[in-house]
This record gives structure tokens, C-alpha cells and sequence, in this order.
């Protein structure tokens, strides 16, 4: 991305919102995909209005970082996520194909502004939040330009996810 060319005026904007993002629920995996605005299709797994943030620590500023690279920033990540006490369930964000997958947590307890500071800290152009009315895309660089989609949500996976990718990181504090 060429110096101070906003996100949200370059291709990888169009990628993010076409995104789908497979969230392991302790009531087991879901896909949330984008819709129209307005459309709010499945069971919203968080009550009392709260919002869900997806952040990943992978290839940060759209760079391919290596695999140990992305590893070990997904590793802090959890560190810090364990460190302020944040429920959050494992998640993957990709490509509808599968062709191009980024673990990621889901992550209950943020305002806007504090999953725009995470995906700031971890180079991310931008962070989701899934609300029960909407999935909205987040840059986190930037005047703070967001969109608002509709969603759709999938109880069970497609099998596009890596082998395991879900698997082996999950923390369910009480009360999620």
C-alpha cells in the first residue's frame, strides 16, 4: 500500500468485505458471512447487545509474513487477550474459496475503538465486529472509516479451514 493511501481506497478493502469468518463456539463452529445491509440471518451467540471483534495477529499490513512470523504474533496476541481478561473464542477469516486463511480470536468485551487498537498493535488494516444487527468492517489506520454490512450465520463449517486451525487454543471463560 503506497504511503498515505487510505485502506478503504485500495483493493484490499473489496477482499476484507467479501471475508467470511469461522468462529469455534463452545456450542460448536459457525461461518459468519456478509450480506446486505440490513440482513441479520442465524443466531447472534452473544446476548445483552454486546459486539464481537475478529482480530488477527497474521501478515500484518497485507505483507505474506512467514509462518513462524505469524505464530508467534498470534501467540502474543492470546498472551495479551489472557492478560486483560477478555472472553474470546478461536477463529479463522478468509477467503470465501479457503484459498487464503488468517487465524484470528473473536473476541467479546471491546468497544470499536479498543479492536481498532488491538489490529493497530498487530499492523492490521482492519478488524470486524459482528453485532446482532450487522458485521461491520473496521479500519484500524486512519480517520476511522468503517462499513456496515448484514451477515449471515452458519451453524457447522465448510471444510475450508486448515486442518486443526481451530483447534488446541480455545479459552471459554465463565460466562461466554
Amino acid at each position: 500500500m503506497a504511503a498515505g493511501v487510505p485502506i478503504t481506497h485500495t483493493p484490499r478493502w473489496a477482499l476484507y468485505q467479501q471475508a467470511v469468518v469461522d468462529v469455534e463456539l463452545p456450542e460448536g463452529p459457525v461461518r459468519v458471512t456478509p450480506a446486505p445491509p440490513g440482513v441479520a440471518v442465524g443466531r447472534f451467540p452473544v446476548p445483552h447487545g454486546e459486539t464481537i471483534h475478529v482480530v488477527t495477529a497474521h501478515n500484518p499490513r497485507g505483507t505474506h509474513a512467514s509462518r513462524q512470523h505469524n505464530h508467534r504474533a498470534h501467540q502474543r496476541l492470546l498472551g495479551l487477550l489472557r492478560g486483560r481478561g477478555l472472553a474470546w473464542w478461536p477463529a479463522v477469516g478468509g477467503d470465501p474459496d479457503g484459498r487464503h486463511t488468517e487465524v484470528s480470536v473473536a473476541i467479546v468485551g471491546l468497544s470499536d475503538d479498543e479492536a481498532r487498537a488491538l489490529g493497530r498493535e498487530f499492523g492490521q488494516d482492519a478488524v470486524f465486529a459482528w453485532s446482532a444487527p450487522a458485521w461491520r468492517l473496521l479500519a484500524c489506520f486512519g480517520a476511522g472509516e468503517a462499513l456496515t454490512l448484514g451477515w449471515r450465520a452458519a451453524e457447522g463449517l465448510s471444510g475450508s479451514l486448515p486442518a486443526g486451525a481451530l483447534s488446541g487454543c480455545a479459552e471459554f471463560p465463565p460466562g461466554c
